[in-house]
């Protein structure tokens, strides 16, 4: 009887093991599918002939692949040049952000001088007060400066600690400096390290998931900021999804007199989609390890 009872007990631990790993597994899936389901919606759209926005027997796969959307875009744009240019203004501010955040994170982690609260109340003021709040006040600042029309105007604020979300960032790189002893600073200080060999030989290698996080996502933002590149840059900003912008106004204007036409440029439409978002899908995909091992370490409030 005993053993016919721990086997029934082990029977059942296990079933409830693998009915739970298969909930886990089908939840996964759904979330993965809604996720993943635009995005392979778009490329599949993006590869449509104009005639299968035509066939009601086409809904999801093309009749046949085609890329003569692509061709279309690749026409109408310098592709090379505009993605060559993204990647300089996104990477140099992301880069230029991370090290000044960083800098910023380490002050306020190891460092106790006045007002030190209300520095950093101020800091989750400027996340909170939106952008639009500030733009007048900085293109005014920029136009005295003469920097309007130049990267400059993106580079400047970002080394300074005020690029896009930089206060976030700021925070992140704070709450991640206060997970790391201090034993470590006064280690260093008794070998005769300066503050900014602490911080460049101890410290930031350690802090290399905040980093990782910080240049990732001001990449990103960086990357899909398009109104504030307008205004600050003016049209001397050869941007990806500026260029593409112009593109498909140049296709719609072309398309208002002809419904047909315009049905026709959905796919297109798709296509540039593909393109302004396929530089981010290559980014995430080489540093995809980074990402999440960063995610997971920058969450950290305490050991």
């Amino acid at each position: 009887m005993k053993t016919r009872t721990l086997g029934n007990r082990r029977f059942k631990s296990r079933f409830s093991e693998k009915a739970g790993m298969a909930a886990a597994y089908g939840l996964l899936s759904v979330f993965g599918f809604v996720f993943v389901y635009p995005l392979v919606y778009i490329l599949f759209i993006s590869f449509m002939p104009p005639e299968d926005m035509f066939n009601p027997a086409v809904q999801f796969l093309p009749s046949v692949f085609s890329i003569d959307n692509y061709a279309l875009i690749f026409s109408r744009m310098s592709f090379f040049k505009s993605i060559g240019y993204s990647l300089f203004l996104a990477g140099t501010s992301a880069l230029l952000q991370s090290f000044a955040c960083g800098l910023m994170g380490f002050a306020l982690s190891r460092y106790r001088f006045g007002l030190k609260k209300l520095y950093l109340l101020l800091i989750l003021a400027c996340f909170i007060i939106p952008s639009q709040v500030t733009m007048i006040p900085a293109y005014l600042g920029f136009s005295r400066l003469k920097l309007i029309g130049s990267p400059l105007s993106f580079f400047i604020p970002a080394v300074l600690g005020q690029g896009f979300k930089s206060p976030i960032f700021i925070l992140i790189f704070y709450s991640f400096f206060n997970t790391i002893p201090k034993a470590l600073d006064e280690a260093g200080q008794i070998d005769g390290a300066s503050p900014s060999r602490i911080f460049f030989s101890i410290l930031a290698p350690l802090a290399f998931p905040a980093f990782v996080l910080t240049f990732l996502f001001s990449f990103v933002w960086y990357w899909n900021e398009t109104y504030l590149t307008v205004i600050y840059i003016g049209n001397s900003a050869k941007t990806l999804l500026n260029q593409m912008a112009g593109v498909l106004s140049t296709l719609a204007s072309e398309a208002m007199r002809d419904p047909i036409a315009a049905k026709i440029n959905v796919p297109v439409k798709m296509a540039s989609a593909m393109l302004c978002i396929g530089p981010l899908l290559v980014l995430y995909l080489v540093m995809q390890r980074q990402f999440v091992e960063s995610v997971d370490r920058a969450g950290i409030t305490g050991e």
